[in-house]
């Protein structure tokens, strides 16, 4: 039996099988989580299925994030096929192309208010409208970037947004821990996935990786997916309001030998 037998949760933002939600819901299953998509729009809904029906999930309902009544629907499908929440896993973002290259003082007010409502604010409105499912020893699980804390060039305000998500995190850890559940995020470092093509120089971000890294390499899908499967675990049960970096080390280096040679030539 895994360690997540007999848990049930909420995977909101697969879109591939090249990204992080995936790698993460991908360890959950192998582990015996029963697991519940949803997919963004209709355009979305031939990414997302096929992935759900591999997973053997009984459940893949479209949710605009930033609509109330679709998350209202989509926890009470939810409850009527599932019951209870286990855990949810938070892997939505979204910010305009312009707003992603050139120079952060140009962001848009109208670009600046859809990538904080879609990265940040659905994480509260989806704690909201869950709180009522959670099991006690729930957990939730956002996912968040090194550019929430530090300038991270081409980030711009996917970086603001990051920053309100890993704050939001910690106050939703306070009002439902009350309740028993865990609230964290999961800060990857450079892997290659296809929301990361969106990112201008991010060829250049997966070398700079393995120069600063103290373990000289780029994390995997699955280096990402294991960290996921203990924090929406029993194992992290005294873990909340935490942002957990899996990124090989490069958080805690500010710049390596190697990487100082290859700036200054």
């Amino acid at each position: 039996m895994g360690i997540m037998e007999g848990k049930k949760g909420l995977i909101f933002g697969v879109s591939n099988k090249h990204g992080i939600a995936y790698g993460i819901a991908n360890e959950l299953y192998k582990q015996g989580a029963q697991l519940a998509f949803t997919y963004a729009n209709e355009a979305m809904e031939k990414r997302v299925k096929p992935i759900a029906d591999e997973m053997n999930s009984k459940m893949c309902i479209e949710c605009d994030v930033t609509k109330e009544d679709d998350l209202k629907n989509t926890f009470s499908t939810y409850e009527n096929i599932y019951g209870k929440l286990d855990f949810m896993l938070h892997a939505v973002a979204f910010a305009n192309k312009e707003d992603l290259m050139g120079e952060f003082i140009d962001t848009s007010k109208e670009g600046w208010d859809l990538a904080l409502g879609v990265s940040a604010y659905s994480l509260v409105s989806m704690c909201r409208n869950a709180r009522h499912l959670f099991n006690e020893g729930a957990a939730v699980l956002a996912l968040t970037y090194l550019g929430s804390t530090q300038m991270v060039a081409n980030y711009n305000v996917m970086g603001v947004a990051k920053a309100a998500l890993e704050s939001s995190a910690r106050y939703l850890a306070t009002d439902l821990g009350k309740n028993g559940v865990r609230v964290n995020c999961l800060s990857a470092g450079a892997v290659k996935t296809l929301a990361a093509k969106g990112i201008s120089g991010f060829d250049k971000m997966l070398k700079a990786g393995v120069l600063k890294s103290p373990l000289s390499k780029n994390i995997t899908l699955e280096d990402v997916g294991k960290s996921g499967l203990y924090l929406l675990s029993d194992l992290s049960s005294g873990v909340t309001g935490e942002t957990v970096f899996v990124d090989a080390g490069c958080h805690s280096v500010y710049s390596s030998l190697d990487e100082m040679e290859a700036m200054l030539g």
